[in-house]
């Protein structure tokens, strides 16, 4: 009976927002990565040794072998798939900061350009990401891998390489920062993403593709 009770009146409340124009979300989707960054939580029991490389961003992060792209260096991946630069902004404590790292890698923005967002506004999130991490970190380096060209997102390859533009111009107005560029070296003799440095999907790298992103990246976290 007092059960009952309960569930009528949690209806009550919930036909009232409703009403009220208030939009309610069920607890499992007011943050999206909630379960991801538990996990991240879970692998940071043993508090982590500052001074290492913390790999961050989207998908193409995540999917990152570091233990076998980099095996002399200690490198930690933190990439949640299809996140955008505002979801590493708003776990920045977490994802970066926590480990006091002397270098960030950072990959982000491809989905970002997808859900709509304009150059502009990719760069303006970076710069937000950048200035978080150096409010807490001031000497910690942060090098931007450059959103790739890819065969599923070929149509946005005009905002892709405006938004790149922006940020190349925004590293190099730091030294703290590096802009990796993975543009030209992905492309073939026909100006086009090669097929063999992605996955079928025409969008994720494969391990060719990864020989290459670690090939590029390396001057950077050495």
């Amino acid at each position: 009976m007092l059960t009952q009770t309960f569930r009528r009146i949690a209806l009550s409340l919930i036909l009232a927002a409703t009403a009220s124009g208030l939009h309610v979300l069920p607890a499992a989707q007011a943050d999206p990565w909630a379960k991801a960054m538990a996990d991240f939580e879970q692998q940071d029991a043993k508090p982590p040794k500052p001074g290492g490389i913390v790999f961050v961003g989207s998908s193409s992060i995540r999917l990152w072998d570091l233990a076998r792209s980099f095996p002399d260096l200690p490198a930690v991946n933190r990439g949640f798939g299809g996140s955008q630069i505002v979801d590493s902004v708003k776990h920045v404590d977490l994802l970066v900061i926590k480990h006091k790292p002397r270098t960030v890698v950072f990959y982000a923005g491809d989905n970002d350009l997808a859900e709509g967002k304009t150059p502009e506004q990719v760069r303006d999130d970076f710069k937000t990401f950048v200035g978080k991490v150096h409010a807490a970190l001031p000497e910690t380096r942060v090098a931007f891998i450059a959103i790739k060209p890819s065969i599923q997102r070929w149509a946005l390859i005009g905002q892709v390489r405006r938004a790149n533009a922006f940020i190349r111009e925004y590293c190099d107005a730091d030294d703290r920062l590096g802009f990796v560029d993975v543009d030209g070296p992905m492309l073939g003799w026909d100006g086009k993403p090669r097929k063999d440095l992605l996955v079928e999907d025409g969008l994720h790298l494969s391990p060719k593709g990864y020989v290459l992103w670690t090939a590029l990246v390396r001057p950077f976290v050495e």
